[in-house]
């Protein structure tokens, strides 16, 4: 898999596109805050960002983790999924909307029919497949910044189990969520630089709660 298209472009650094989405996502996050904490959600998406450019991701990369889980989660009765994806386009283009889609976990599936928890993971795993590189890269710094936020929770806590708690999953779930997506985009040939580090962090979560951890290849 080649590392070029979010790697190799220039270099996003500040740019009135990314002040955009920051102030597009703080618009529809507002009043999110993250599960179990009184952090605002902008915070997720902001430090997604900060993790993409730090591997020097191009400005669609950047834009596209900065709005990832708009069209997931901020469906409201004033905004419709519909409207989302048309002010994404509009505002941002059709790039940022296609890879926001291509890590945007869906509820049902083509024919209308709801998916089990199962399922929704399942279907997240599969679309990796057909999603461009800059979508496993939004992915990737995803997962690093749930799983090192989830374990610098756990690490400032007596009782760890109720950091677990937060996740519908539960602790054996949520390893495996890790893990998987891990897995997934390794077996993609996803080889960017960012992955050592998502490795390193999945270990960490799986040592967390107490699976065993997988000696590196």
């Amino acid at each position: 898999m080649p590392r070029s298209k979010a790697s190799k472009a220039t270099p996003a650094g500040y740019s009135d596109r990314i002040n955009h989405a920051l102030a597009f996502a703080a618009k529809h996050h507002d009043q999110q805050v993250r599960k179990g904490t009184r952090l605002p959600y902008l915070t997720h998406p902001a430090n997604v960002a900060i993790i993409l450019t730090r591997y020097g991701c191009d400005e669609v990369t950047v834009v596209s983790g900065i709005l990832h889980d708009v069209i997931e989660d901020c469906v409201t009765k004033d905004y419709t999924r519909e409207m989302l994806e048309q002010r994404i386009a509009s505002k941002f283009g059709t790039e940022v909307l296609d890879t926001v889609l291509a890590v945007t976990h869906r509820s049902q599936n083509d024919e209308g029919d709801e998916f089990s928890p199962e399922e929704v993971r399942e279907d997240y795993l599969r679309r990796l497949k057909e999603a461009d590189v800059r979508a496993r890269w939004v992915c990737a710094a995803d997962k690093v910044h749930n799983a090192t936020s989830m374990l610098a929770d756990i690490a400032r806590t007596i009782e760890p189990d109720r950091i677990w708690a937060r996740f519908k999953a539960g602790k054996a779930g949520t390893v495996w969520w890790y893990r998987a997506v891990y897995d997934r985009l390794e077996e993609l040939g996803f080889d960017a630089p960012i992955m050592p580090e998502l490795e390193r962090t999945v270990k960490a979560v799986e040592k967390a709660g107490g699976a065993k951890v997988r000696a590196k290849r």
